[in-house]
């Protein structure tokens, strides 16, 4: 008896978790033809064999085609919000497009559990000759709405796009950001159980995308889930919670939003950089060649005084710069100037210790001049440092090239450099 409550029980769990789910994307791949001639020979063969029931090779490439989608799963469920990511040409639009039923996929299964609105290209499907009117009744029509639906609905979308004195204009006398804040109005006010919002929540100025985002959040409160594709991190980190990365059509990451982000912005920073140890070693000069403190390295430290290979933003960190002096000097200056590796921001930094109206005393031997900052402030990103050491306006010795990477443990590229700071309430 014990056992049979048990099973009902688990066989209800799973029947109630199986009715959350509303897309659930299964091993799907997707292949594209880089040239229009075999393109359109393998798209009549791919006909000509669904004709005769022969089975394709779907799971194969043929000469010029490559995989724009290569085995993706993930699960979206009812009231989520899912930030689909990932570089120009990762795949976004081709998944999205699967999902809306536009194109079919050429291995796995994508399942989906009610209506769907598509946001992928606002207003794409508007008829220019007829009016904005006569588009609403279309457009929605053609997202499942009666027409009795669309007349109780339609002042509300006009309202909504706020386009009433050009309600009755033909649509091909509007703006562009006329035209995709009705297409907007339109895919929302059919209450879907789905939508699919494609780069398009940058339509109207400030006050109208302010809009969009508290509609969007209303309609997910009545459990309507979204796919957000978008470059712009505010926008995914203010409607989603969860994330998918893609990067060259393989799945790299999913799960909580925070994570995956993270993961893509250090992918997006180091891309097409060489990523560095930290550490630096300097083959040891003769006396002859010294002219009184040579470097010898250069390298991070925490503050337990252990070896960093990569600092972390908002986390403190010493520079440290190992010298060997053949003499005494009183009043060293150790200099740092930070440049930009992976960005287009140039020189970063430039830091002295005599503008900080620091005296370092160096004696005959082996020296450790640290530079401790209580946070480092850079971006995660690949950064060249160039370090000397000098004494009024004579240089003892210079590193012109220390290259290093930070990295970090929060998301950060909405900021040009890491912010210390303290939240508080005074009543």
């Amino acid at each position: 008896m014990i056992m049979t409550d048990l099973i009902e029980k688990i066989s209800y769990t799973q029947i109630q978790e199986d009715t959350e789910v509303v897309i659930s994307v299964e091993n799907v791949s997707k292949k594209f033809c880089r040239n229009l001639k075999k393109s359109l020979l393998y798209g009549v063969q791919d006909i000509t064999t669904e004709l005769f029931g022969v089975n394709r090779k779907s799971d194969s490439l043929r000469p010029k085609e490559f995989w724009a989608l290569k085995d993706i799963n993930f699960q979206l469920r009812r009231g989520e919000a899912l930030a689909l990511i990932g570089s120009n040409g990762a795949g976004k639009s081709t998944m999205l497009r699967i999902i809306s039923g536009l194109i079919k996929p050429d291995t796995g299964r994508v399942k989906v559990r009610g209506r769907i609105a598509p946001l992928i290209a606002l207003g794409a499907g508007f008829n220019p000759i007829l009016t904005g009117r006569e588009n609403i009744y279309a457009n929605m029509s053609i997202l499942g709405l009666s027409t009795k639906e669309i007349d109780h609905k339609l002042q509300d979308v006009i309202d909504f796009a706020e386009i009433a004195d050009a309600i009755d204009a033909p649509v091909q006398t509007y703006s562009s950001g006329m035209a995709a804040r009705l297409g907007f109005a339109c895919a929302v006010h059919i209450e879907p159980d789905i939508l699919l919002i494609d780069e398009v929540l940058a339509v109207g100025d400030i006050k109208f995308r302010m809009k969009c985002h508290r509609q969007l959040a209303k309609l997910r409160e009545h459990g309507t889930a979204f796919i957000l594709v978008s470059h712009n991190p505010p926008a995914i980190l203010n409607v989603c919670n969860s994330a998918v990365y893609i990067s060259k059509g393989r799945l790299i990451s999913a799960g909580d939003i925070d994570t995956v982000v993270r993961k893509y912005e250090e992918d997006l920073c180091l891309a097409g950089t060489e990523k560095s140890t930290g550490y630096l070693v300097l083959p040891e000069k003769s006396e002859n060649e010294s002219t009184g403190i040579d470097i010898t390295s250069v390298y991070f430290k925490d503050e337990q005084g252990n070896f960093v290979e990569t600092p972390i933003s908002g986390v403190s960190a010493s520079l440290c710069v190992e010298c060997k002096a053949h003499r005494r000097v009183n009043n060293a200056n150790l200099c740092v100037t930070i440049t930009d590796i992976g960005g287009e921001n140039g020189r970063i930094l430039y830091l002295t210790a005599a503008s900080d109206n620091n005296s370092l005393r160096v004696l005959p031997g082996k020296n450790e001049l640290q530079m401790y900052m209580p946070f480092c402030c850079l971006n995660p990103g690949v950064y060249n440092a160039k370090v000397f050491i000098k004494e009024g306006a004579y240089s003892f010795d210079a590193v012109e090239s220390f290259r290093f990477t930070v990295k970090a443990n929060t998301i950060t590229n909405q900021s040009l450099f890491y912010q210390p700071r303290q939240w508080k309430v005074v009543n």
